[in-house]
C-alpha cells in the first residue's frame, strides 16, 4: 500500500500532525503533492534510479518529498540538518543528487553546498522566495495532481552518521517492483509491532534518521497516522500522548532519561494509557532506566537492534526482556556469528565483534573499500555494524559496546556502556561519556565526561561522589580515574552521542585510532 490508495478510501484521514504547529496534513493532500513533485521531476529529466535529496529539518513537506521519490523509481537521500556546507555538499556530490529540496531556515548552509555539487540542477527551496532556489510551491504548483503512468518504487540511500569516519550511503539494489506492491517496512511495523489504519504514530526525533523517517513512512503505507515533533522536549512528548491517544511510538534511551529526569509529580500529571507499543533502539538502554519506564508506561517496551544497514535485525518483546533484562533480542532477520579478531566464532557468553549472515544484500556507495571492511576476516559474507557483545546459551544477543570505543587498560578489555549506565543513573548527572585517553603506564586510564544535573556544582565533591557511586556498583578497575564537567555533551538530535569530538584532544600527537 501507498498514500495513493488511502486517498481513495479516506481522504480527509490526517497522513501527519505537527506536534507543535498542529498543522495536518490529510492523505488527499500527500498524495496530490507527492504526484505533483514526481512529476516535476520526470518534467526535468530524471529517470529511474536517479538521486535526489532532502536537507531540511522537520516540516509537513518532508514526508511529500520522500514519497514523490518513491513512488517515481528514484533514490532519495535525507541529510542530516545540522551538517555544515561542506558536509552537505560532500553528499550531494557523491550521491549524485539531481535535486535537492531545502527550507529557508536551512537555504545558506543548502546554497553554499551545492558549490560543491555540480550535477544538482534541480534546486527546490519550500519558504520564502531566494533567487538562489526555485519556489518549490511554484515549481509543483503547475504540474498535474494525477499519478505517473507507472510507478516504479524507489528506495532511500541514507548515510551513516559518520561519528568515527566519514559518511557512506548505504545503498540497496531497486527492487524492480511497482510502489503499489508495498514497502517492506509496512511489512515489518504492522506483522512485527501490530501497527495498522487506525494507529497513531508518535515520531519525537529529527526524520533525517532512518528509523523514524522508515517508520513514519512504514505507517503511512498502512494508512495510520504519524504525529511528528518538530524537535523533541520531554513535556512536549508526553503531553501529545495524551491529547492524541497515542497508540505507537519510537524513541531513544536519551529521551527516556530525560523524561524519568522530570519531576514525579509532574510525570504523574500526563495520561500515557494508549500507548500499546513503544519501540526504542539506537543505543543500548541502562537496565535500571528501561525497567523505570515498563513501571511507568507498563509492559508496552519493544526494543530492537539493528542499522541503516539493515544487514540483521534482532528483536525483544516486553514479555521477554523482563525474563532476561538486559538482552537486545533474537534475529528476525539475518543470523549471528559473534567473533575474535581472527574471525573464529566465539562460545556462547563470550564477546566478541557481532556479524549478520544470510541478510538483506547491500553495499556502501562509492566506497568498495569500506563495504569489503566490514566482512567476516574468513570471507563468508558475513557483515558488522561495529558492535560488540554475546550471545546467551539460547541464543539471546546482548551488547556489550562499539568496538572502536573499548578502553585497553593493562591488557583488560573495559567497556565504557557499562559504566555510563551506572552514572547516568545518579541523580546528580543529568548526561556521560566515558572514554579512554592516554596512561604512560596502562596504556590507556578511563576518564568520564559529565554533565550535572540542572543546579549541580561540576567540582572534585561532585567526582569523588560519583567515583564512590561506581565502586559500590561494579569493578573498581573500571571506576573512572579522573572525570571532566560540561555544561551540556555534544549529541547529535537523534540522541547519538558524539563521543569523538569528547575524546580526541586527549589524543591529539598521540596514536590512536578514534
Amino acid at each position: 500500500m501507498y498514500p495513493g490508495a488511502h486517498a481513495a478510501t479516506r481522504p480527509d484521514h490526517p497522513a501527519v500532525i505537527m506536534g507543535r504547529s498542529g498543522e495536518v496534513v490529510t492523505y488527499r493532500q500527500l498524495d496530490e503533492r507527492s504526484n505533483q513533485l514526481a512529476r516535476l521531476w520526470r518534467e526535468r529529466g530524471l529517470v529511474t534510479g536517479d538521486h535526489v535529496a532532502i536537507f531540511s529539518e522537520n516540516q509537513p513537506r518532508f514526508f511529500e518529498v520522500m514519497w514523490a521519490a518513491l513512488r517515481s523509481g528514484l533514490y532519495v537521500t535525507t541529510i542530516n540538518s545540522y551538517l555544515s556546507a561542506e558536509e552537505v555538499g560532500y553528499i550531494l556530490q557523491d550521491s549524485g543528487a539531481r535535486s535537492l529540496v531545502t527550507t529557508s531556515e536551512k537555504a545558506k548552509i543548502a546554497s553554499a553546498a551545492m558549490q560543491h555539487a555540480t550535477g544538482c540542477v534541480v534546486p527546490l527551496l519550500i519558504g520564502d522566495a531566494d533567487p538562489r532556489f526555485e519556489p518549490y510551491a511554484d515549481a509543483i504548483g503547475s504540474m498535474s495532481t494525477d499519478p505517473l503512468d507507472e510507478q516504479p518504487a524507489g528506495e532511500m540511500m541514507l548515510y551513516s552518521s559518520g561519528t568515527t569516519g566519514g559518511p557512506k550511503g548505504v545503498k540497496r539494489p531497486l527492487s524492480g517492483k511497482s510502489v503499489a506492491d508495498g514497502m517492506l517496512i509496512a511489512g515489518l511495523v504492522s506483522g512485527v509491532f501490530g501497527m495498522s489504519a487506525e494507529s497513531t504514530y508518535l515520531s519525537p526525533a529529527p526524520l533525517y534518521h532512518s528509523a523514524p523517517i522508515g517508520f513514519s513512512l512504514g505507517v503511512q503505507s498502512l494508512g495510520g497516522t504519524v504525529v511528528a515533533m518538530e524537535k523533541f522536549d520531554p513535556v512536549a512528548a508526553l503531553h501529545l500522548i495524551g491529547k492524541y491517544s497515542i497508540t505507537d511510538s519510537q524513541w531513544v534511551p536519551t529521551m527516556f532519561i530525560r523524561m524519568l529526569k522530570l519531576d514525579a509529580e509532574q510525570r504523574s500529571g500526563f495520561d500515557v494509557s494508549s500507548m500499546r507499543v513503544a519501540i526504542h533502539a539506537a543505543a543500548p538502554c541502562p537496565v535500571a532506566v528501561k525497567q523505570q519506564m515498563m513501571d511507568w508506561w507498563g509492559p508496552v517496551l519493544w526494543e530492537y537492534y539493528a542499522g541503516t544497514e539493515l544487514n540483521g535485525f534482532c528483536l525483544v518483546r516486553p514479555d521477554e526482556w523482563l525474563a532476561r533484562p538486559g538482552t537486545v533480542g533474537r534475529p528476525l532477520i539475518g543470523s549471528i556469528h559473534i567473533l575474535d579478531e581472527a574471525g573464529d566464532n566465539q562460545p556462547a557468553n563470550v564477546p566478541g565483534t557481532i556479524y549478520f549472515g544470510d541478510g538483506p544484500a547491500y553495499e556502501y556507495h562509492n566506497a568498495p573499500d569500506k563495504t569489503e571492511s566490514v566482512r567476516d576476516p574468513q570471507g563468508r559474507g558475513w557483515t558488522t555494524l561495529g558492535d560488540v557483545g554475546y550471545v546467551d546459551d539460547e541464543g539471546w544477543l546482548y551488547l556489550t559496546d562499539r568496538q572502536a570505543f573499548m578502553i585497553i587498560s593493562g591488557g583488560v578489555n573495559i567497556y565504557p556502556q557499562e559504566i555510563e549506565d551506572c552514572l547516568v543513573m545518579h541523580p546528580k548527572v543529568a548526561d556521560v561519556a566515558v572514554f579512554g585517553i592516554p596512561d604512560d603506564e596502562m596504556g590507556e586510564a578511563v576518564h568520564a565526561a559529565v554533565q550535572p544535573a540542572e543546579g549541580i556544582a561540576g567540582d572534585e565533591a561532585l567526582a569523588l561522589e560519583l567515583r564512590s557511586h561506581v565502586r559500590k556498583h561494579i569493578a573498581h578497575f573500571k571506576c573512572p580515574q579522573r572525570f571532566e564537567f560540561h555544561d551540556e555533551l555534544p549529541r547529535l538530535p537523534t540522541g547519538k552521542l558524539y563521543k569523538n569530538k569528547l575524546r580526541s584532544p586527549h589524543w591529539d600527537g598521540r596514536e590512536r585510532d578514534i
